[in-house]
């Protein structure tokens, strides 16, 4: 009998088909410094218990995408361990703070598939839901992976489920007890508030960083994402192991913070392509466009919507005029943050 696991084809998944996820994983500080370690992560609101509590927070949360490393990490054996790429992302919320010694265990349901029209791979679409050693929903989120078929056997009708392009500013979950009344903004690192940002505005980062492929490695490593093109260079003709996309997000949100450093928290994601590969050696920038502002009820806090681009090219720079992403474009995310007003 054969007992391991050659990771799912297109043929293997059905719609509605609800999948739990191995293994739990309790998340505590060291995971926060590893992963400041391998980005250049300095948002204020994940780096002291003392400006936490001046923020109404009990100590400081672990980085939102501490947890959505770690959830996505859960899915990829299950998701995407045979995927040729990972398409995009849309609907995400962040409804609950990761706490050091939180536990996080991960579940998806298959929302919609389709056979590719070369017939050797598919589209499968999923909603994951990450949540706490207490049951609590942690974060959800739609991602759509192409998987290689198995065969050349038939395949299901095809289901596209209908997203929303755009995450409602009042489906929002601003954190129990947020208030940014008091904010200090030196501390912070930037004088810049949710009135000084304008709609249309692009801010160019200006900072750089070269992926090495040691720092990818662990990071893959870090976040148990065990998917084959990641680490195993014979699996794509070009002999090159492909960078994890959410280490090109998570250095790009760490570049915002030069003219975003009070873009505290992502509690939203509306949408996202990883545009084109990425490789070590290529020098990853950043620049943002605020795409829309929001009011909320907490007391002094703002919602802000940004695009956030990684690039190995130059600010502004995303699409040709055939609607087709810029060569030098790697990531294009669509997310909302929480900022002082």
């Amino acid at each position: 009998m054969n007992k391991t696991n050659a990771g799912r084809f297109f043929e293997d998944y059905a719609l509605g088909e609800v999948i739990r996820h191995a293994v739990p994983r309790t998340i505590k500080m060291g995971e926060r410094a590893l992963y400041h370690a391998l980005y250049p992560a300095r948002h204020a609101l994940h780096s002291s218990d003392a400006f936490a509590q001046s923020c109404g927070l009990p100590f400081s949360p672990l980085d939102d995408l501490i947890t959505f490393h770690t959830v996505f990490g859960k899915t990829v054996p299950d998701v995407s361990l045979n995927a040729v790429a990972n398409l995009g992302y849309a609907e995400g919320r962040w409804l609950n703070s990761l706490w050091p010694g939180d536990t996080i265990t991960s579940e998806s349901e298959v929302i919609g598939l389709k056979q590719n029209s070369n017939g050797k791979s598919g589209v499968v679409w999923v909603r994951t839901t990450g949540r706490n050693q207490h049951g609590e929903d942690l974060l959800t989120y739609v991602r759509w992976v192409m998987v290689r078929k198995r065969s050349d056997a038939g395949a299901p009708d095809p289901v596209i489920p209908e997203l929303k392009a755009v995450v409602d500013a009042n489906d929002l979950v601003i954190p129990r007890g947020l208030d940014f009344s008091t904010y200090d903004f030196t501390l912070a690192g930037e004088p810049h508030r949710w009135g000084d940002y304008e709609v249309g505005e692009v801010i160019d980062h200006v900072d750089g960083v070269t992926i090495e492929e040691a720092e990818h490695m662990l990071a893959t490593r870090l976040w148990q994402n065990t998917a084959k093109v990641h680490f195993d260079a014979t699996n794509r003709e070009d002999g090159k192991r492909l960078i994890y996309g959410g280490h090109v997000i998570s250095l790009a949100r760490a570049l915002s913070f030069n003219g975003l450093a009070n873009a505290q928290m992502i509690v939203g994601l509306n949408g996202g392509a990883h545009a084109n590969p990425c490789f070590a050696g290529d020098t990853v920038r950043a620049w943002s466009e605020v795409l829309d502002k929001a009011e909320t009820s907490s007391p002094g806090v703002g919602a802000i919507r940004l695009r956030l681009v990684a690039t190995k090219g130059g600010a502004g720079v995303l699409k040709g005029k055939n609607g087709t992403y810029d060569p030098t474009v790697l990531l294009d995310l669509d997310y909302w943050a929480l900022m002082p007003t």
